[in-house]
């Protein structure tokens, strides 16, 4: 009887095999039980011949077959007889690893071609599958729209998915595109050297975006070439080495051209990491936007200028918006797209924009004081127009007693287990902020060494703890810290196999309050995490959380309780999944006035300059009263009681 023949071609679009099943077939055939294979290389909401090992042993049995009968109608003569003997005698044929690689090249069997639309467990192991799929990554096509959007640190949010499983899935990415008809882009597996992808280590230089005419435009299509200010090179033409707002005057400062003054406007804020990072923000905003949209070197602005940039602020350019990367990044852009408006734009508030005018005009102001400018053309702009707020603190986010009570409970059982570190970290820094009123740098950079027991003893004679640090403004203030904070810090540092108490003689342990328990094995975290010889944090180098880390942790943290609390209600879940981590601050403020702490000594805790700030938290706890006495009266209404008989 004629052995049927099979196309390479159909069999491809029928069965649709993958080098995922070839692997597995080849295991079959050294003797591998079905139940294993199914577990290492199939998914089964993927792959339902992988639901059970029956169901798995069927599948490669047919695969099998079928690979035998197109080895045998186009492989050679000696190969096509050893296949059909070995099926007369054994009913099947028994392969070996050669005979199996023999086998699948006289098939002439190509894997079947990945297209963007194929589910990625068909491609990929099922583990690294289902991380994948956690972030919402189903298809090819979204896995690499995934990486294009996210860059070379693609991998980071994705859980066991380090940067060499993600080079080998972002190489096979690449060696598919013809296949998929989608383009990785270059800089998505770029090799890095101390944590900076190769592909953007150098500076770029921008230029302007012109019309056919030659004259600058605004809001052409396209992808516009820009860097943040420390890899940001321009034109020599654009770089006000020859401006025309330029002083004749001796210059107090060495800059050749914008950039060196620019530089050296933020040398002035070097020991003021909030206000270095705001100030930058802006004038590399307006630097970009007078060489890119506007043509003109900073120093060759004039008020015109300065008020079409106000303009701008107003709705920016969208080639200038863009999610948030790293500055590093080719993807980062100056603006970033709001995730509360309902069109996704960058427009920023109005109080944002008075803040970016204010800013450029005071950067102004010192050029022309110390002789790099002429004059400030910022003068005559006047700021835009910004609607008084009663309150500018969002403190609505503060939580109520009851939910704040309730959180501190199931933190405190959430931390009980030997494993729990992470719990027990972000205790720590929950109860920090709750119950002295820090902000979220005030916690990340507060230090063991300032925290000591206070020589003053209380009524009852319970011992008192105070923390000094340097807030806002550089103040220095002390605050008190409660028991169930300290015993919080105990067991972080116990995780951390940190000694909290100092021992008998010895000095005040050193080391920041609240630092990472499990560090991430990423370049990045090695160089702010410095190693000793033993594997141990060096005591004096040990790096704290970071402020934006901090709260990372506790919004992560938050997430989980809101999704696996059984005793809050609907209402309380929607609460705390709005919270962040400065509403902690804003709870110890609303609560401890609650309970009648002078006004005076909240102010003192909290660190504000002014009491009539202290007082806004007065006001919340008169509307909390109206607010509860309001819902009791609608309680009345409905059930009728308070109706006349």
């Amino acid at each position: 009887m004629a052995e049927p023949h099979v196309s390479p071609e159909k069999l491809t679009l029928e069965r649709g095999y993958t080098t995922k099943d070839f692997t597995a077939l080849r295991a079959w055939v050294q003797r591998i039980p079905p139940a294993l294979i199914a577990r290492t290389y199939y998914d089964p909401d993927d792959d339902p011949h992988a639901a059970t090992p029956s169901a798995m042993e069927r599948h490669l049995t047919r695969m099998l077959d079928t690979l035998v009968q197109l080895a045998i109608a186009h492989g050679s003569t000696a190969l096509a007889d050893y296949l059909r003997g070995s099926i007369r005698q054994h009913g099947q044929p028994k392969l070996t690893a050669v005979t199996f690689r023999m086998v699948t090249e006289a098939a002439q069997l190509a894997k079947a071609p990945p297209h963007p639309d194929h589910p990625i467990g068909a491609w990929l192991r099922p583990r690294i599958a289902r991380r994948l799929k956690g972030e919402g990554i189903g298809t090819l096509g979204e896995l690499v729209a995934f990486c294009n959007r996210r860059g070379a640190s693609w991998w980071r949010s994705i859980p066991r998915i380090g940067p060499g499983r993600a080079r080998a899935i972002v190489s096979w990415l690449r060696r598919q595109q013809t296949a998929l008809g989608l383009t990785v882009d270059a800089d998505v597996d770029s090799m890095e050297h101390d944590g900076v992808p190769l592909v953007v280590a150098k500076l770029v230089e921008v230029v302007p975006d012109l019309h056919p005419s030659g004259h600058p435009t605004e809001r052409l299509t396209g992808r516009l070439t820009l860097a943040p200010l420390e890899r940001l090179a321009v034109p020599h033409a654009l770089s006000g080495a020859n401006g025309e707002n330029r002083s004749a005057a001796f210059c107090y400062i060495q800059a050749k051209h914008d950039l060196d003054a620019v530089r050296a406007y933020l040398n002035r804020y070097r020991d003021q990491p909030k206000t270095l990072r705001a100030y930058t923000k802006e004038l590399e905003r307006f630097l970009l936007w007078a060489v890119v949209l506007r043509g003109k070197a900073l120093s060759d602005l004039r008020v015109d200028d300065c008020e079409a940039y106000k303009d701008f602020l107003k709705s920016p350019d969208p080639r200038f918006a863009g999610e948030r990367f790293a500055r590093h990044s080719p993807r980062w852009r100056p603006f970033a797209l709001s995730t509360s408006g309902a069109d996704g734009s960058a427009s920023l508030s109005a109080e944002s924009q008075r803040y970016a005018v204010r800013a450029l005009r005071a950067a102004f102001t010192w050029w022309v004081d110390v002789r790099y400018l002429a004059g400030n053309p910022w003068k005559a702009v006047n700021d835009p127009s910004v609607v008084k707020r009663a309150s500018t603190m969002k403190i609505e986010r503060a939580l109520p007693a009851d939910l704040w009570r309730k959180l501190r409970a199931e933190l405190d059982a959430r931390s009980a287990p030997e494993q729990a570190s992470q719990w027990r970290a972000v205790r720590a820094a929950i109860l920090l902020m709750g119950d002295s009123g820090l902000r979220r740098e005030e916690a990340a950079s507060a230090r063991r060494e300032n925290l000591k027991a206070s020589v003053y003893g209380t009524l009852d004679e319970r011992p008192v703890w105070e923390l000094t640090l340097v807030g806002k403004g550089q103040r220095e203030r002390m605050v008190p810290v409660s028991t169930a904070t300290l015993d919080a810090l105990r067991a972080h540092w116990h995780d951390r196999r940190k000694a909290f108490d100092a021992a008998d003689g010895g000095g005040v342990p050193e080391g920041p309050l609240l630092a990472p328990v499990i560090i991430p094995w990423t370049d990045a975290s090695r160089r702010r995490h410095r190693k000793g010889e033993g594997g141990d944090a060096l005591q004096g180098n040990e790096a704290g959380y970071t402020a934006d880390g901090l709260n990372r942790l506790i919004g992560r943290m938050l997430t989980v309780l809101v999704e696996t609390t059984d005793r809050l209600s609907l209402d309380e879940r929607m609460r705390l999944g709005q919270t962040n981590a400065h509403a902690f601050r804003h709870t110890f403020g609303t609560q401890s006035v609650a309970d009648e702490v002078p006004v005076d000594v909240v102010q003192k805790v909290l660190g504000h300059a002014s009491l009539q700030t202290t007082t806004i938290y007065v006001q919340a706890e008169k509307q909390r009263v109206l607010a509860e006495v309001a819902a009791y009266y609608a309680r009345l209404a409905s059930s009728g009681e308070g109706t006349t008989r």
